[in-house]
C-alpha cells in the first residue's frame, strides 16, 4: 500500500458516519424521460405519454426508476467533497450498489438532488472503497425519491 493509499484512508475513515454534503437542484424534463425511454426501450405511457399519464394516481408523468437512479453520476458531481480526500487520486471505479429503493416517483418536472453520508470506509490493496448511502430528494416533497447504497474504489499513486 502507498503512503497516499493510507493517508486517504485515515481521512476518509475519520468521516465514516458523517453527512459528506447536499449537492445542486437537477429539473428532470420530459425531453430527459424521453431520451432516457429511447435509450432504455422503455416506452410505458406513464413515462412518455403526458396525456394518458394524466388519468393515473401520478397526475402526470414520470421518470424511470432506473433515470432516477442513473441520475446519481451527475447528482454527486454536485455534492461538495473535501480536496483532501483525493489528494494523490490516480481513479476512481464504480463497484456496485449494495441496496437501492424507490420510494417516491419523480414527476417530470421537477428538481432533485442528492444527499450523501459516508457510510463505511476500507483499505482494499492500494485502493480506499467507500459506501455511501444517497439519498435522491425531490424539491418541495418530504419523502425522498430514492436511498440508495453506493460502492466506490479509489486507487491512488
Amino acid at each position: 500500500m502507498t503512503s497516499k493509499t493510507q493517508a486517504a484512508y485515515d481521512i476518509n475513515k475519520a468521516l465514516e458516519g458523517t453527512e459528506e454534503g447536499v449537492g445542486e437542484w437537477f429539473e428532470v424534463d420530459q425531453a430527459r424521460v424521453n431520451a432516457f425511454a429511447d435509450a432504455t426501450l422503455d416506452h410505458q405511457f406513464i413515462h412518455v405519454d403526458p396525456e394518458r399519464a394524466k388519468a393515473t394516481p401520478f397526475g402526470g408523468p414520470i421518470a424511470h426508476g432506473f433515470l432516477t437512479l442513473s441520475l446519481l453520476v451527475h447528482l454527486d458531481t454536485t455534492v461538495p467533497k473535501a480536496p483532501e480526500r483525493f489528494a494523490g487520486a490516480v481513479m476512481g471505479v464504480n463497484v456496485g450498489l449494495d441496496r437501492v429503493r424507490f420510494i417516491n416517483p419523480v414527476p417530470v418536472g421537477s428538481r432533485v438532488r442528492a444527499r450523501s453520508e459516508i457510510t463505511t470506509v476500507e483499505l482494499k490493496g492500494d485502493a480506499v472503497q467507500t459506501k455511501r448511502t444517497l439519498t435522491v430528494e425531490i424539491e418541495g416533497n418530504d419523502k425522498p425519491a430514492m436511498i440508495a447504497e453506493w460502492i466506490t474504489r479509489t486507487f491512488y499513486g
